[in-house]
């Protein structure tokens, strides 16, 4: 049986507080006056705000709980800090957003922090059934976030299509943990990494378990040829509720991933590293050519978030190549580094396009940001300096994530790899550059007294100024960041 006692509870403190006061907020709720529901989002910030402050002191202090079910380590601390941000700058965009589209849900802070708390068991669980329960109580809350927006067709089509495919990949990840459980006689990660030392995938149950394994995982990263979801779902969300989708989903799948691959499955990574190039080959390809063609800018970003997902696998294939000796840490750290940086860019382009809706205009298709420049100066600026960032163009953050991940290929004695990778990098800036022509280059319709005013609410002023200063101080001076992903890195055997 496994060991409990009440000093567990102390570890697990950020999740318990995350999952009371999303409780808090659907107890409450239905009995607040309306005027004061507005203050259920600024009890979530300061929930947010603890959890971080926990989540800091216990960085440096290795741990585990639950009969080592749950590591609190600094691998664990890094992603779990990264989606406590996430979650505050997600639930800042959504104060002004919500009320535009006239969404007056406040169980939507709810389903955030729910979400959040089972994306922060994914990345500190060391037991394959403990992140199974976390990816489906992250999964589950973003269904319903999803379809938030009722009346409209495509926001249930989002839902509908997001929770069947979902549920399809779930199941397909459970049998491969029931496999793998066969193969190896225990879930817990130290012990598969103990049992399957010397082996390899020649065993038929052991190679269906990894595949498994890696198709459950490759939907929640949305990486080719598992992406079919990502487009519509990203399209049909609340622009709030896909910039969360698109940065903390990903994020957390990838903690996961990693963990699970590089510490439970390290004795494997000769081979899996095969599986994850063949991926991210594809991934890079088709994420970066649709992409080119697509005229709405939320399937635009969909796309590329497709294609940032092959980046990064750039640095999980680099550590199965290097394995246990040399430099294997860097293809690790490299990973954490880029999603990261993809964090502050990938969310400021969010936040643009929801500052964007106003009355009747939507602010997802690219005609919607003609003219911008002209119309709304500082947005527009904002939205050339994410796009440059997403295109990897120095002196961004983009570029210092890509630059690691490539060098981490070139380490691994993959040159091709991040040569590839580059030539598309090249591909992309045409669909990025493409919304800076539209934007500085193209004149607006005529602006009458019934034109929509575009208003930067101060909640909004706050989440662009994060992901701008992430954007520029960390593409100048990226060093503490780039420390602090060495520091996290999971040891390799």
């Amino acid at each position: 049986m496994t060991a409990f006692s009440p000093s567990d509870l102390l570890l697990l403190l950020p999740e318990l507080l995350v999952i009371a006061a999303a409780c808090v907020v659907l107890v409450l709720d239905p009995v607040l006056p309306s005027h004061l529901k507005d203050g259920l989002a600024w009890l979530s910030l300061g929930t947010l705000a603890v959890c971080m402050g926990l989540i800091s002191s216990q960085m440096g202090h290795p741990a585990s709980a639950f009969g080592g079910m749950v590591a609190i380590d600094m691998y664990a601390c890094f992603w779990k800090l990264l989606l406590c941000a996430v979650a505050g700058l997600t639930v800042l965009l959504s104060y002004s957003y919500l009320k535009e589209e006239r969404l007056y849900f406040s169980e939507y802070y709810a389903f955030v922090l729910l979400s959040l708390c089972g994306m922060m068991v994914m990345v500190s669980a060391t037991d394959l059934l403990a992140i199974y329960l976390g990816t489906e109580l992250m999964s589950l809350s973003l269904y319903v976030l999803a379809g938030l927006k009722r009346t409209e067709p495509r926001s249930l089509e989002a839902s509908a299509k997001y929770f069947v495919l979902g549920a399809f990949s779930s199941g397909i990840l459970l049998y491969g943990i029931s496999l793998l459980y066969g193969a190896t006689g225990s879930t817990r990660l130290p012990a598969i990494a103990d049992a399957v030392a010397g082996r390899s995938l020649d065993d038929p149950l052991l190679l269906f378990a990894t595949i498994l394994l890696a198709v459950g995982f490759a939907f929640k990263l949305a990486v080719v040829p598992f992406h079919m979801w990502t487009p519509d779902v990203y399209q049909g969300a609340p622009t709030s509720v896909t910039a969360f989708m698109a940065v903390a989903s990903k994020a957390a799948s990838f903690g996961a991933f990693l963990r699970v691959f590089a510490e439970g499955l390290s004795g494997l990574r000769t081979d899996w590293s095969m599986i994850f190039l063949l991926l991210c080959i594809a991934t890079l390809v088709l994420g970066n050519v649709v992409a080119l063609v697509q005229t709405n800018v939320k399937r635009m970003l969909a796309y590329s978030s497709i294609a940032h997902a092959g980046y990064a696998l750039i640095g999980v294939v680099a550590t199965g190549r290097m394995g246990a000796s040399g430099d294997s840490a860097h293809g690790i750290s490299s990973v954490l580094l880029y999603l990261a940086l993809y964090t502050f860019m990938t969310f400021g382009a969010f936040a643009i396009v929801a500052m964007l809706r106003k009355g009747s205009l939507e602010g997802e298709e690219i005609e919607d940001f003609t003219g911008l420049a002209k119309r709304q100066p500082v947005a527009a600026l904002l939205m050339l300096l994410f796009m440059v960032s997403l295109a990897g163009i120095p002196p961004t953050a983009g570029f210092i994530g890509k630059f690691y991940v490539f060098m981490a290929a070139v380490e691994a004695g993959m040159t091709w790899l991040a040569v590839l990778a580059l030539v598309f990098a090249a591909v992309s800036a045409y669909y990025y550059l493409r919304l800076v022509l539209v934007m500085y280059m193209r004149e607006p319709a005529s602006i009458t007294a019934d034109s929509p005013r575009l208003v930067l609410s101060p909640t909004l002023s706050i989440v662009l100024a994060c992901a701008v200063a992430g954007v520029v101080i960390f593409g100048i001076y990226p060093d503490p960041l780039i420390q602090l992903a060495a520091q996290a890195t999971l040891p390799l055997k």
